[in-house]
């Protein structure tokens, strides 16, 4: 087997700036894919999640809702329910300025900054993803340059520039943009799948929210999202 060019040979001939850039696609490719798998394994969670509302309210009441909805700390459904409860408790027991507006409009407020920053915690890495996709094949375009150049400049300083030893450095170097634009795809895939699967859980907390808000109103869920109605739960703490 020929090992006079490839890989181990290209890191083995290239300077600092080669292998420094190597080894940054290499901690790039890293990250998104520590990204894609942790994001991944969470949106799972929360499909997950997102079927136990319906369970929420067939409940008796209120506090054995929230047991249906699990104990996850990070369950964004019940940080939903919580918040709701605890918006909808603070307003009728405290004399504050919030007692301006009306207990509709303090409850959308508590409810979509609760989904604000269900969204912020979804989104959280997202930003890697995007970095990654959009400088990796710049970085391996780089690298391929840099490579070229002292390719050619090894090439001029022997004086042999035939087919032969022309093609082998210059082939290595080229081997950087690839290895960029295998960084790059990964990660943009990535990306774009986490965001309709961020997409699809905040739709679903928007829907619980709407619920919620109508009956920590009303004291009853508009609808079970089909247009049949639901037997009410009780208020209990």
């Amino acid at each position: 087997m020929n090992t006079e060019f490839g890989l181990a040979h290209l890191w083995a001939q290239g300077d600092l700036v080669t292998r420094a850039v190597a080894l940054l696609l290499l901690g790039m490719s890293l990250a998104s894919w520590m990204v894609i798998i942790i994001k991944a394994l969470d949106l799972r969670r929360h499909a997950r999640e997102s079927r136990q509302v319906e369970s929420f309210w067939h409940a008796a009441d209120f506090a054995d809702g929230l047991g249906k909805l699990g104990t996850e700390p990070t369950n964004p459904f019940r940080t939903l329910a919580l918040e709701g409860r605890e918006a909808a408790a603070h307003h009728h027991a405290q004399a504050q300025l919030h007692d301006s507006l009306d207990a509709s409009e303090w409850l959308t407020r508590s409810l979509r900054n609760s989904i604000d920053d269900s969204t912020a915690r979804l989104q959280t890495g997202l930003a890697v993803l995007a970095s990654v996709g959009s400088t990796a094949p710049f970085i391996g375009l780089f690298g391929t340059v840099w490579g070229i150049y002292h390719a050619l400049l090894s090439i001029s300083t022997a004086g042999q520039a035939t087919i032969d030893k022309v093609a082998g450095p210059i082939g290595e170097a080229l081997v950087m943009t690839a290895l960029g634009l295998a960084v790059a795809i990964p990660a943009v895939l990535g990306y774009n799948a986490l965001v309709r699967g961020n997409k699809a859980v905040v739709n679903k907390l928007n829907r619980f929210a709407h619920d919620l808000h109508a009956y920590l109103v009303t004291g009853a869920r508009v609808s079970n999202g089909q247009g049949t109605k639901v037997v009410p739960m009780k208020k209990g703490a």
